[in-house]
């Protein structure tokens, strides 16, 4: 199955998967505007972050969502590539706000400025997940 969302039939036969393919589903969707690999990732650097010692924790944390914010961006477009087609823009803008509002729920460097309450971060996370695989890219 290809990271690729796919938004018509025409768009399916493109991607590879054979005549009888079918759109994305609300759930399809869902799951490739995810990043869960870079998110996964970005748990595991965190936790060793924080627990690290002898550091600057916070500018780590702040370096390291960097980094995660570019790698997300990057392997969306590495693993949505499809000869003949165009960028799927759409789809790693979305993602890599995706993988933003997950770090922002986890409290990541967020959980270090004042306003920051999980609160706002489950809720996002909540609002998020349930919008966005409304979205139709344009680039299908």
């Amino acid at each position: 199955m290809s990271r690729r969302i796919v938004t018509s039939q025409l768009n399916a036969a493109a991607a590879g998967a054979g005549a009888a393919a079918s759109v994305d589903s609300y759930f399809d969707k869902l799951l490739k505007y995810i990043p869960a690999d870079i998110v996964a990732a970005w748990m595991l650097v965190s936790s060793l972050i924080a627990s690290a010692t002898g550091v600057n924790n916070s500018v780590l944390m702040w370096i390291a969502f960097g980094v995660g914010v570019l790698l997300s961006a990057l392997w969306t477009i590495k693993q949505t590539t499809l000869p003949g087609s165009k960028p799927a823009i759409t789809q790693t803008l979305v993602a890599t706000g995706a993988f933003i509002v997950w770090v922002f729920a986890l409290g990541g460097p967020f959980a270090q400025l004042g306003f920051y309450r999980p609160l706002y971060g489950s809720l996002l996370l909540i609002l998020y997940t349930l919008v966005v695989p409304l979205i139709n890219p344009p680039e299908g």
